[in-house]
């Protein structure tokens, strides 16, 4: 044998010799003399039955362990009391164990482990330096029990009957940092009684964990509130909400946590209860984000159960019954900076029995939600009696469903892309409250919002405002491509809608005095239908008298059919209408105005300026009123009844009614009317006007031919107590110009064979010597070619309408036709002749008194009778040459 071989084998011998003679000093030395090291430099106290200790593998085993902290008041260094029947380390770091009192091991084994553990204090990370860790690359655990506590001693974690194999554990304090408070990467778990108390405000328990091929199951999951609302707001007054919830059962595979970060896959919740008390605290932005990192690879919450209440504890918020499921939800430090803080593949969403209170009780019987669609039914609004005064919604829906095709947040605002809408038989009241001040506007949160088609179905719609209803019946509305968008300042946004149709039967709006109703009302961007229209008073015409503090029309109308063409845009910021052919048939319009009330003394402006004045472009080139009837009433104080105008068969062609405010349209407007005055004689009526003209210049012009003079007692005979009793107007010419101050122009009338009738105020009785002097005044016939007479100064009243004007210019042409002078020479013809009837009536009188009593006196001579007449009705002056 060669000899280096020979000392090699003696120096291995000898090397074997003094290992194992080393070992077996080892165990020797750990038996006997590690309890007493381990007390003498460390903080713990250690005694056990058996220690089997292989210094080459540095695999430990020891059996009947008993451990005790030496100082159990040293809050600095983790604590530790209890016992562990076996202990089994594989690998065990002796050098560092001993010399840098570091404990590292790569695998140990714990059977029947009950031990208390006291957590040391947080580390203060800024100025203390890294303490000792205490880490396993992976430790099995059998049948422990567990109780960890704070170095407050207040409870923090306990588990018993816990049977584990855990990866890379590790354990802090919430406070340290943004950590868990225990991380691991792989498991297997199995325990009863978990408790976990995370801060002074919540404790979680668990009653079982169960895990099976990597599949772990959790039954009665609980998150408690440790302190009551009433204390809660006491000791937490800035605390904006309190939290209770429970899960009867929850399952999850593949669980890794590992410092800030938690993952696992296939996550199920079974029965799950939120309840969310809220208190008046304003809730405060942090300033420093959570800093955990979140990703379920598939997440099902199934039968869930939600409840917010309000601070008064009524609820703000109830649903049941509702599941969801994600696919790949996350929670990272790049969703967090988003709009909605989790990101995720896809989710579908559902649920029964929701309800929502603000000043609103929103119902929904069930919900369906998914990223590309969603479905309500069942949906009930009602007002909360909580919170009055403001807008209030009554009414129930079958359906509210949509399907969307994009949705996205960028720059942190809204880009919503909606395919369609559908809301079907909504029956209700919309009820409008009190309009309060705007607000500062606040910065935009949305970008953009389309709405491709938005369908709402068989309704009953009420919409009420200062209990004056609009009421839509049977209502049937599309309205394609709404859009939403942001005003270029980032304040505010626009609206408009590119095209629509609506259909609604028995529409009716109700106001104060009126009644307005439609049969069928079809409405598109281009053309309007409107069938049996009807305007009808609410009141009679003495309680309408008595209810208006100034002089007012009241209107009582009637249309067959009204159908307008063109293209209007009613919803947009530009509103406009521009209509090329409006027509209304058959109208049928009664106006009465009493003169009982007082003078409604502001000014009205002329039509043109009324025009003028809408706020949007509106034009329309042709309107045509055909076949129609106006009756025009008037009643004073002194009358017996109203007096009445009649226009039968009226026909009214008006060209560019406009508000001057469309480019490139004309603005002069010409109205043409035909029509039957008094259903006896035919007037046209030439009008026009520039409504771009400031000026507010007008032109009117007409004829009537062959009109009865008796076809105007209608309106003559109840409040002025005069009646044409014979003649014929065969034509009345009238050509007028004006302006807002006045008019003038020129008057013909050809008249023959007038006479006239003074009544008395009951109208029953003439008037003979009233009779015989108008019958002087007034000229009974014209001639055959009456020469025009002139119209002049005719001053405006600003307080009164434009027919106003027109009426006293008609007046002076037929003064001075009928009269043949100077008007306000007959003026104080009239007055003189009025005056000289006053004394003839006080001179008769006297004589009916002389006559009484003279009646038993002798019969007066005739001749003195005669002479006494003539005294009484001699005139003073001598007449004027008419």
């Amino acid at each position: 044998m060669n000899k280096w071989v020979k000392k090699l084998l003696i120096s291995l011998g000898v090397l074997t010799v003094i290992f194992l003679l080393g070992n077996f000093g080892l165990n020797f030395w750990l038996k006997t003399q590690l309890p007493d090291y381990i007390k003498n430099n460390t903080d713990y106290k250690v005694s056990y039955k058996v220690f089997d200790v292989d210094l080459g593998t540095g695999n430990i085993v020891a059996i009947g362990i008993s451990v005790n902290s030496k100082n159990p008041q040293n809050i600095n260094v983790l604590g530790l009391q209890g016992t562990i029947d076996t202990l089994k380390i594989n690998r065990f770091g002796i050098y560092d164990a001993i010399f840098n009192k570091q404990i590292s091991t790569s695998d140990i084994v714990l059977s029947g482990p009950n031990l208390n553990i006291i957590l040391p204090k947080p580390a203060n990370l800024k100025t203390t330096k890294k303490r000792n860790a205490l880490a396993f690359e992976s430790i099995r655990i059998n049948r422990g029990s567990f109780n960890i506590f704070k170095h407050t001693k207040q409870k923090f974690l306990s588990v018993q009957k816990l049977d584990v194999y855990v990866e890379n554990l590790q354990m802090t304090e919430e406070s340290v940092g943004d950590q868990l408070p225990f991380t691991f990467d792989k498991y297997d778990v199995k325990g009863k009684n978990f408790f976990f108390r995370p801060d002074n405000v919540y404790a979680l328990t668990i009653s079982q964990i169960t895990t099976v091929n990597g599949q772990m199951s959790v039954d009665n999951f609980r998150v408690i509130p440790l302190l009551s609302f009433n204390q809660f707001t006491r000791f937490y007054p800035k605390k904006p909400k309190l939290f209770e919830f429970s899960i009867r059962k929850m399952a999850f595979k593949d669980i890794v946590l590992a410092k800030n970060k938690i993952s696992l896959t296939n996550a199920n919740f079974e029965n799950p209860n939120l309840t969310v008390y809220n208190t008046n605290a304003v809730a405060k932005k942090s300033e420093k984000p959570l800093n955990y990192e979140v990703n379920l690879g598939m997440i099902k919450i199934i039968n869930a159960t939600v409840q917010v209440l309000k601070a008064d504890g009524n609820k703000l918020l109830w649903a049941k019954n509702l599941t969801l499921n994600v696919d790949q939800l996350k929670f990272d430090k790049e969703t967090r900076e988003e709009v909605i803080p989790v990101g995720y593949k896809s989710f579908q969403f559902s649920g029964k029995d929701i309800l929502y209170s603000n000043h609103q009780n929103f119902s929904v019987g069930s919900i369906a939600l998914n990223p590309k669609s969603g479905e309500l039914r069942d949906i009930s609004v009602t007002p909360n009696t909580l919170d009055p005064g403001r807008r209030s919604m009554t009414f129930k829906a079958n359906v509210a469903a949509f399907n969307i095709n994009a949705l996205q947040f960028i720059d942190k605002k809204l880009n919503l892309d909606i395919k369609d809408v559908l809301v079907d038989h909504v029956n209700g009241i919309i009820k409008e409250g009190e309009i309060k001040a705007n607000k500062t506007p606040k910065e935009n949160k949305i970008n953009s919002i389309l709405i491709r088609k938005v369908s709402l179905k068989n309704s009953n719609i009420t919409y009420d405002k200062g209990n004056q209803p609009l009421v839509f019946n049977d209502l049937n509305a599309t309205i394609n491509d709404i859009e939403v968008k942001s005003k270029p300042n980032n304040l505010g946004h626009t609206f408009n809608a590119k095209d629509y149709f609506l259909t609604t039967k028995n529409f009716a709006y109700k106001t104060q005095f009126y009644m307005m109703s439609v049969g069928l009302l079809k409405l598109n961007k281009n053309k309007v239908q409107i069938s049996n229209f009807a305007m009808k008073p609410l009141v009679s015409r003495a309680q309408f008298i008595k209810m208006i503090p100034v002089e007012r029309d009241l209107y009582d109308l009637k249309a067959k059919q009204i159908t307008a063409e063109g293209n209007w845009d009613l919803f947009s910021q530009n509103k406009s209408i521009n209509a090329s052919n409006v027509v209304i048939q058959s109208a049928d319009a009664n106006i009465f105005r009493s003169k009982i009330p007082n003078d409604d003394l502001k000014e009205k402006p002329l039509y043109s300026k009324l025009l003028r004045s809408i706020k949007i472009p509106m034009y329309v080139s042709n309107l045509d009123l055909k076949n129609s009837v106006l009756v025009y009433e008037e009643d004073t104080p002194e009358s017996t009844g109203p007096g009445k105008l009649i226009f039968g068969n009226f026909n009214m062609n008006v060209k560019n009614l406009n508000s001057a405010k469309m480019k490139g349209k004309p603005t002069k407007v010409d109205i043409k009317i035909n029509c039957s005055f008094m259903n006896l004689a035919p007037l046209s009526v030439n009008w026009g006007f520039d409504v771009a003209n400031p000026n507010d210049v007008f032109t009117i012009s007409g004829r009537a031919a062959n009109l009865p003079a008796n076809g105007i007692n209608p309106f003559i005979k109840p409040y002025l107590h005069v009646m044409a009793t014979s003649g014929t107007i065969h034509e009345m010419l009238f050509n007028f110009k004006g302006n807002p101050k006045g008019l003038s122009g020129t008057f013909n009338l050809k008249h023959k064979d007038l006479k006239i009738a003074v009544l008395n105020k009951d109208n029953q009785q003439k008037k003979g010597i009233l009779t015989a002097i108008a019958n002087l005044v007034v000229k009974s016939s014209s001639g055959s070619l009456p020469e025009d007479v002139a119209v002049e100064n005719v001053e405006r009243d600003p307080t009164k309408s434009f027919f106003n004007l027109f009426w006293k210019g008609i007046e002076q042409g037929l003064k001075k036709t009928l009269i043949g002078i100077n008007v306000d020479k007959t003026e104080k013809k009239v007055k003189k002749a009025v005056s000289s009837v006053k004394e003839m009536k006080k001179s008769v009188k006297e004589l009916k008194q002389n006559i009484k009593s003279n009646s038993k006196k002798p019969e007066q001579d005739p001749k003195e009778k005669k002479g006494f007449l003539k005294n009484i009705f001699k005139k003073k002056d001598k007449p004027e040459t008419e």
